[in-house]
């Protein structure tokens, strides 16, 4: 089975932008698109929303107003779109799992601005196997041409290399230029250990020792796209701030996502939430290897 950049749509505003972004991203890896609509009936005590079938064919219009539109800018896309029976979140994980990459939409900006598909579009984030992308609806026809390709890189080279690989693809496949990130900062009492500060003294310092472990995750990276021009940024401070700091002018943020449960449940961890909620571009979330 062919691989297939994926969208979620609900007839929103945001979800057609995410449809123009994924169909951009599907003409530009030479991938065809698939469309979704989670849809399950379930009826409702307003009688005037009851009727099955009405329900049904609202979910049709939805598929079919997204590809009317994806057909209008790529008339020779392959396209297949479905409706899917199931609740938005399962449906969402399963196409995930089967796809390159799953782009959804998401509702402006701010800490408690939700993202598209209601809240569970943060629980599709947080638990989905494969790369997925928030776009915006002032992100969907503009592909920022001519902007870098950020990327966060955090602890080592294995545990960064499926982050830093979905970067230099899409990097790859733009013709940009990435700028890879790595925030540090000074180490409390509890996290000194004597075997790390040995390290970072033999580094020349911790903001050496700091570039010197960006240096090593990028260079299998540098070595498979050459072409690929890589600023490295190490800079003091917290991940997500210095992140934010740099992608003004970005056409797309890259983060990693450490899942972590909760008693309210499941997180993607502060850096990610932060780009999802802050970042001006379309924020790819993939998770660690």
């Amino acid at each position: 089975m062919t691989s297939a950049i994926t969208v979620g749509v609900d007839g929103s505003a945001e979800s057609l932008a995410a449809a123009d972004w994924a169909a951009d991203e599907a003409a530009l890896r030479g991938m065809p698109l698939r469309i979704v609509h989670a849809w399950l009936w379930q009826p409702l005590d307003v009688p005037v929303v009851q009727d099955r079938d009405a329900q049904a064919e609202s979910a049709r219009t939805v598929l079919r107003e997204a590809e009317t539109r994806v057909a209008g800018r790529y008339p020779a896309l392959k396209v297949t779109s479905e409706v899917v029976h199931d609740t938005a979140v399962a449906a969402l994980l399963r196409e995930a799992e089967a796809s390159e990459v799953l782009v959804l939409g998401s509702r402006g900006h701010g800490a408690l601005v939700g993202f598209l598909l209601g809240s569970y579009g943060q629980q599709v984030i947080a638990a989905a196997e494969r790369p997925v992308i928030s776009v915006r609806s002032q992100d969907g026809r503009a592909q920022a041409q001519g902007g870098e390709i950020v990327v966060g890189q955090q602890g080592t080279p294995e545990e960064s290399g499926a982050v830093l690989g979905f970067a230099f693809q899409e990097a790859a496949a733009r013709g940009a230029a990435l700028r890879a990130v790595r925030a540090w900062s000074l180490p409390s009492l509890y996290a000194y250990s004597p075997g790390s500060m040995r390290l970072a003294d033999e580094a020349g310092g911790l903001e050496s020792f700091e570039k010197k472990a960006l240096a090593e995750a990028l260079a299998p990276w540098r070595a498979r796209y050459p072409d690929v021009p890589v600023t490295e940024h190490v800079e003091i401070g917290s991940a997500g701030q210095v992140l934010l700091s740099v992608v003004a002018n970005a056409q797309m943020l890259v983060v990693g996502r450490r899942t972590r449960r909760a008693p309210v449940g499941t997180r993607i961890g502060s850096v990610a939430h932060a780009a999802l909620h802050h970042a001006p571009c379309p924020v790819a979330v993939v998770p660690h290897g």
